[in-house]
C-alpha cells in the first residue's frame, strides 16, 4: 500500500561550493494536497524544487518521491519518474513557435504512442479544464500573461502527473488572472488527486488555496503550519512576511556602520 506522503525530505543539505543554501530540511508532503513553500528571495525555495526533480543532488540527506530516493536513481529511472511530474515555470515557458494546441500535445507526442485522434481529444479536454479550449489555434504571442500561464498549466497536466511544482505562478498577473490561477491549482489538485507544491511570495492568494505552509529563511525551516496557524502566528519572521512589515528579522537596512560616521567620512564613496 503506498504511503500517504508522496514526498519525504529528510535532513536535506545543499551547498554551492562552500556556500550553504539548505541546512537540515525536513518536510513531508501528502498525496492530494497543496503545499506552499514561502520565503524571501535567495532563501532556497527554487533550489528545493530542483532537488525534488533530480536536477541537482543533495550534499547530504535525501528527497524521497513515491518511495524512491531521487538522487539514487539511474538516468532511465529518473526520467521515468519525471514523466509523472509537471512543472509550471514562472512565466509559462511556452514553446513560442508552437500553437496552444501543439504546446499541450507536445508531451503526449513525445512520451506516448497514442493515435493523433486521441491526442486531439485529450488536448481539448486539458484546455477545457483551464477554460481555453476556444484558444487552441492561437500562438503564444497572441495570449495575455494570464492565458499563457493557463496554457502552461494545461501542458503540465497533459500526462496526468502525480506531482506538479509551481515556481512563482502568480508573478506579474492582474488580480483576476491571479485569482483564476489560484482557483485552478486548487481545483485541479482535488480533481486529479495529485500533489501540488507552490513556491510563491504571494501570501494572501496562497493562503486561500493551500493545505500547509513551510517558511524557509537562511536555508532552514523557520516556521510551518496550516494557513490558519500561519495567519495567527506571532513568530517575528512569519508575522513580518505574512503582513509585509518593512522591518523585523529581515531588516530594511543593509548592514553598515553608524550613519553619523559615514557623514563624517570624505572620499570613501568616490
Amino acid at each position: 500500500m503506498p504511503s500517504e506522503n508522496l514526498i519525504e525530505i529528510s535532513d536535506l543539505n545543499f551547498s554551492y561550493n562552500t556556500h550553504s543554501i539548505l541546512k537540515g530540511i525536513n518536510m513531508t508532503m501528502p498525496r492530494g494536497k497543496v503545499i506552499a513553500i514561502m520565503g524571501g528571495s535567495g532563501s532556497g525555495k527554487t533550489t528545493l524544487l530542483r532537488l525534488i526533480s533530480g536536477a541537482i543532488n543533495p550534499s547530504s540527506g535525501y528527497v524521497k518521491v513515491a518511495g524512491q530516493v531521487v538522487h539514487e536513481l539511474d538516468r532511465d529511472a529518473l526520467f521515468k519518474m519525471r514523466r509523472k511530474m509537471g512543472m509550471l515555470f514562472q512565466f509559462g515557458a511556452l514553446f513560442t513557435d508552437l500553437s496552444v494546441f501543439d504546446n499541450v500535445a507536445f508531451q503526449m507526442r513525445e512520451h506516448t504512442d497514442l493515435p493523433e485522434s486521441m491526442i486531439r481529444d485529450l488536448v481539448l479536454l486539458k484546455l477545457h479544464a483551464v477554460g481555453l479550449r476556444g484558444a487552441h489555434n492561437l500562438m503564444p504571442n497572441e495570449l495575455s500573461g494570464g492565458m499563457a500561464r493557463r496554457v502552461a498549466l494545461a501542458r503540465s497536466i497533459a500526462l496526468d502527473p502525480m506531482l506538479i511544482m509551481y515556481d512563482e505562478p502568480f508573478t506579474g498577473l492582474d488580480p483576476i488572472s491571479l485569482s483564476v490561477i489560484g482557483s485552478l491549482i486548487r481545483r485541479l489538485t482535488d480533481a486529479l488527486g495529485m500533489t501540488s507544491i507552490v513556491v510563491t511570495h504571494d501570501v494572501q492568494e496562497s493562503l486561500k488555496i493551500v493545505d500547509y505552509v513551510y517558511f524557509i529563511a537562511d536555508g532552514v525551516i523557520a516556521a510551518q503550519g496550516t494557513p490558519q496557524e500561519v495567519s495567527a502566528s506571532v513568530a517575528p519572521f512569519v508575522h513580518q512576511f505574512v503582513h509585509g512589515k518593512e522591518d523585523g528579522p529581515v531588516p530594511f537596512h543593509y548592514p553598515a556602520q553608524a550613519y553619523i560616521k559615514d557623514l563624517n567620512l570624505e572620499g570613501d564613496f568616490a
